[in-house]
């Protein structure tokens, strides 16, 4: 059996997304959120389709009046959701014996951290639904998130998160062997790249999308903390060191904007957490000097790709970005 986890830089019939709704996550913030939202839609119309979960019918009407000047597809689903960080409760979509599918991870919102999730738990069934494609439930609890690939079987995660206690399940706890397994019968993985701890202010445990992204075939880029005084200066130096031993694989370091504190509560902002659509890359901007440089350095491991700023100060004050927000439904073949 054949089985291909597709890379994001491949060809997409649509980008899904599910509506911010959740007033805890952003609070006093929702509308400067779907802001970003509208300005992440604008970018995609015209290149591919966006597919968007909606509360109700309510909220589909409101949805669309915002949406209504983007000039390409969009479609709106009612599939009820708790949140919006789609990337890791939605549809993650693998090639099978040619045919497309979806792997319906459980989702237990990082480690049972943010109930309720029961509505999260069922989106990547019913997006799977929508479109009329099959899906399967492995039974192991991974985010999207956690995990990035090259679409030839290498997959780049952290130990932090894969091997955290909080995923792990009475019958079956998580060691490295067993991770490695799931996702070579799960996603075709042939090489997995252990990273070791995510970056400050990050609640899932060590996301892998929020410091190290394939941008290529046979080329990844990093995120360094030039402040050595910064709690990201040593996590990130190592992750840049593990790279760099990664036979074949070239890294090409990436800025990072400066600490983003808000309320007191460090919030995990990165340019990694960037989104590949077809023709462009969606980067999180912060309104910092270094938002220039890391435009700058995609754009050159991306050429013949729009680089697209995306407004993300008020997103990441919800604990994620761009990346998280958002997540490919690959092309048919």
């Amino acid at each position: 059996m054949a089985i291909r986890w597709p890379a994001e830089w491949e060809p997409h019939q649509a980008t899904w997304l599910t509506w911010p709704h959740n007033e805890e996550t952003w609070p006093g913030r929702l509308e400067r959120v779907e802001s970003a939202f509208v300005a992440m839609v604008a970018a995609l119309a015209g290149r591919e389709a966006v597919f968007v979960n909606v509360q109700d019918a309510a909220a589909a009407a409101r949805v669309r009046g915002l949406l209504e000047p983007a000039a390409g597809e969009v479609r709106l689903f009612a599939i009820p959701s708790d949140d919006a960080w789609v990337r890791d409760h939605g549809p993650l979509f693998v090639w099978r014996d040619g045919a497309l599918e979806v792997v319906d991870f459980d989702f237990d919102a990082w480690g049972g951290k943010y109930p309720p999730w029961d509505r999260d738990a069922e989106v990547a069934r019913a997006c799977a639904r929508a479109l009329g494609v099959p899906s399967r439930r492995p039974g192991f609890v991974l985010e999207a998130g956690s995990i990035d690939g090259d679409g030839a079987g290498r997959i780049l995660t952290t130990e932090a998160c894969l091997l955290a206690k909080n995923r792990s399940r009475p019958d079956a706890p998580r060691t490295r062997a067993g991770v490695e397994a799931v996702l070579a019968r799960e996603l075709g993985a042939r090489e997995v790249i252990w990273l070791g701890e995510g970056i400050a202010g990050d609640d899932t445990d060590g996301h892998v999308d929020d410091f190290a992204r394939f941008v290529a075939p046979g080329c990844a880029v990093c995120a360094l903390e030039e402040d050595a005084r910064d709690e990201n200066f040593s996590p990130l130096q190592e992750a840049l060191k593990r790279l760099q031993g990664v036979p074949g694989l070239e890294v090409v370091p990436l800025p990072m904007p400066p600490a983003l504190v808000e309320d007191g509560v460090r919030r995990p902002a990165s340019y990694a957490n960037f989104y590949l659509a077809n023709g462009a890359c969606l980067v999180p901007t912060f309104e910092a000097p270094a938002d220039e440089r890391a435009m700058r350095v995609l754009e050159d491991c991306l050429p013949g790709r729009e680089i697209v700023p995306i407004p993300a100060r008020d997103l990441v004050f919800g604990l994620g970005g761009v990346h998280c927000l958002t997540q490919q439904v690959p092309a048919r073949g």
